[in-house]
């Protein structure tokens, strides 16, 4: 039987960023066994374009770059990817959802997507230290940089996958109640 969900007594979005393997989309599964929450990212209309064009889901260094190099083509004609975000940002808003994921990885988009929005806003940098995955350089704008924000808070992902649960469900827990959005009842 599943656990009822744990309620916010308002929306949030919570712009999450770090370099790759860092455990961002692991750390928004675990958020959704505990909260009703969802998750988007500013690189999926970038990466079905990529698809129709030949990109095969790669992740390694030259499609890691040529995704990059494709979202800031986007970005600087027509702002793609964070109009395609705050598409999924009304439908959050609409929607029974209490926690909003996005991913973003670049600074100034981070800055813009942070404007339209009208509900609680934070921003989470997830770090690792597993395989040196901190000190890997992928030779372009959008992993490369993601240390170079101040963010309102910092996880760093060092527990074995079967601790991890629980310890960034306390975590997460602790910014909620900190932000003033955990229900009463929930702390």
């Amino acid at each position: 039987m599943k656990t009822p969900y744990i309620r916010l007594n308002e929306k949030v979005v919570v712009i999450i960023n770090g370099k790759g393997g860092a455990g961002k989309d692991t750390v928004c599964d675990i958020t959704a066994n505990f909260f009703k929450s969802e998750t988007v990212s500013a690189i999926t209309p970038i990466k079905k374009i990529a698809r129709e064009f030949g990109w095969n889901g790669e992740k390694d260094k030259k499609s890691r770059k040529f995704l990059s190099d494709l979202k800031r083509a986007f970005i600087n004609y027509n702002g793609l990817p964070n109009k395609y975000l705050e598409e999924e940002y009304y439908k959050f808003m609409e929607s029974d959802i209490d926690i909003l994921f996005v991913h973003i990885r670049e600074n100034d988009q981070i800055d813009d997507f942070k404007r339209r929005v009208k509900s609680k806003c934070i921003t989470l940098l997830i770090r690792t230290k597993v395989n040196n995955q901190s000190e890997i350089q992928y030779g372009n704008y959008s992993d490369d940089n993601v240390e170079d924000y101040n963010y309102d808070y910092y996880y760093l992902n060092n527990q074995p996958l079967e601790n991890l649960s629980s310890d960034f469900l306390h975590f997460i827990m602790g910014v909620f109640k900190k932000e003033g959005v955990l229900c009463c009842e929930n702390a």
